[in-house]
């Protein structure tokens, strides 16, 4: 993780290494402090905070909040924070793919008290287990808005059995109550998900959300870690607080997408996908907008190669040939 990111929220007096236990008890002072924490069963809890009349939603694995620094959270804690949002995380601990009963009866019990009505705006965010729940579980409130970072539709073999990525996971019931993620899509104002289209399941998983509210938004070459390589970029906050904002649009996407000009990894994939289409034109001419740019002395070599083999000439002159 990023530590200079400024979207994460530093927590007071949490320095020392914290454990599982550490962790959920930190969890726990948060959610008193302004709301509340709630277990919802053995390996998964709910954490609000009351701040305003914004809601986000996230899904979020214990796993990856134990990954951070000490005192550290995911961006969408600063976010909600910075921007005086209320904020409800759902906490999964493993591939639970959030598919238990507790969950679908807190939500329930969410729904008969009518607490989405209580906000006037409902923003759900995951990405990959996290943007299935955030679509299937967004049926809760009704013209809410949904970001959903190369969510899976299901793990129903019956239905996407060509995705070989999560075969244990196979097992859970994806066929009862919120199961399959674009239905449940139904009721949100609008549904935005984010995937790179060369990734080939994850586009596939994309193309079963194909409602007329669902906005496709492509971030090619973004890699098959999509939500890391966008928190990379600093771009995450910028897309969640969009869709707050109500402003969030493929245009607006594609501009802020522009970042991956100054993403290393970004650039690397895309010289990787020419070297082995075999373009050696192409290569160069990435490498030179690069080197012109940033100090990238990979990139130097790589062209300082690519013009000493004489190749670059030689497919000069075939073309020319061609054209003639």
């Amino acid at each position: 993780m990023n530590d200079n990111n400024p979207d994460r929220e530093a927590l007071p007096a949490a320095q020392p290494a914290l454990d599982r236990e550490g962790w959920l008890t930190l969890l726990d002072n948060m959610g008193e402090s302004s709301g509340y924490f709630e277990p919802l069963g053995d390996h998964h809890w709910a954490v609000f905070s009351d701040d305003g009349k914004t809601l986000l939603v996230t899904f979020d694995r214990l796993e990856d909040i134990q990954a951070n620094d000490p005192g550290k959270m995911p961006f969408c804690y600063g976010l909600a924070t910075k921007n005086g949002w209320s904020h409800l995380s759902v906490i999964s601990e493993g591939e639970s793919w959030y598919r238990d009963p507790a969950i679908y009866r807190y939500l329930d019990k969410l729904v008969d008290d009518a607490f989405f009505d209580n906000f006037s705006r409902v923003v759900f965010y995951g990405a990959e287990m996290g943007g299935y729940a955030a679509c299937a579980f967004s049926v809760a409130a009704p013209g809410s808005t949904v970001v959903a970072v190369s969510p899976r539709a299901t793990l129903d073999p019956s239905v996407s059995g060509w995705d070989k990525r999560h075969l244990a996971q196979r097992r859970l019931n994806f066929t009862d109550r919120y199961g399959y993620a674009p239905d449940m899509t139904e009721g949100a104002s609008e549904v935005f998900v984010i995937h790179d289209p060369r990734q080939t399941e994850d586009a596939m998983h994309a193309a079963l959300f194909g409602k007329p509210f669902v906005t496709q938004l492509r971030a090619r070459f973004s890699g098959p870690e999509l939500s890391k390589t966008l928190e990379d970029m600093k771009l995450l906050p910028k897309i969640v607080q969009a869709a707050a904002d109500r402003t969030l649009t493929k245009s607006l996407f594609d501009r802020l997408y522009r970042a991956r000009r100054n993403d290393g990894n970004y650039l690397r994939r895309i010289l990787h996908a020419c070297i082995e289409a075999g373009r050696p034109l192409r290569e160069a001419m990435i490498c030179r907008s690069v080197t012109t740019r940033m100090r990238a002395p990979g990139f130097r070599r790589h062209l300082t190669r690519l013009e000493e083999s004489g190749v670059l000439g030689e497919v000069t002159a075939t073309a020319e040939q061609q054209d003639a």
